[in-house]
């Protein structure tokens, strides 16, 4: 049975997150980076798709330092089990429509052509300047300028 609408994560389900975490990523770096983020109080949201046997899907929306306002998208993560059946894809395209309807600006680093499939788009990212790989670098929401900020991450990407 296909997973469910992706919704809000519940209270009591970080375990199941940090689980999936661990199955979808080499290593145990994004778990880590989550429990920091929510320990400094630093995640905006933190989105799950839930399936019969547990959460299949999972992003973190975390406040930029700079610029004020914006938001970065990390991690996101499928189930193995579930990957390449356009689960991720529809949790991205769903995080970058609500950015543009919200008029706010969402920051991602990651494989240009799966984002950008899903809405970002690394043309409006040509100008930000990031400690990151510029060429991993994709922005979502409102307009379609390519605006000229500095990114300053939260403090818990640090070491990554």
């Amino acid at each position: 049975m296909p997973p469910s609408f992706q919704r809000p994560m519940n209270p009591g389900e970080e375990q199941a997150v940090e689980r999936l975490l661990q199955r979808a990523f080499t290593g145990s770096a994004e778990a880590q980076l989550v429990r920091k983020l929510r320990k400094s109080r630093q995640i905006a949201g933190e989105m799950v798709v839930p399936g019969e046997e547990g959460i299949v899907g999972y992003y973190a929306l975390s406040r930029m330092v700079e610029p004020k306002g914006w938001l970065a998208l990390a991690p996101v993560a499928i189930d193995p089990d579930w990957q390449g059946r356009g689960i991720g894809r529809r949790m991205v395209g769903m995080a970058a429509e609500w950015a543009r309807l919200s008029q706010t600006m969402i920051v991602v680093l990651g494989d240009a052509p799966f984002y950008e499939r899903a809405g970002f788009s690394a043309a409006r990212a040509a100008k930000l300047t990031s400690a990151y790989p510029k060429e991993h670098l994709l922005l979502a929401g409102p307009g379609t300028d390519a605006p000229e900020k500095t990114l300053v991450y939260p403090s818990s990407f640090e070491g990554l």
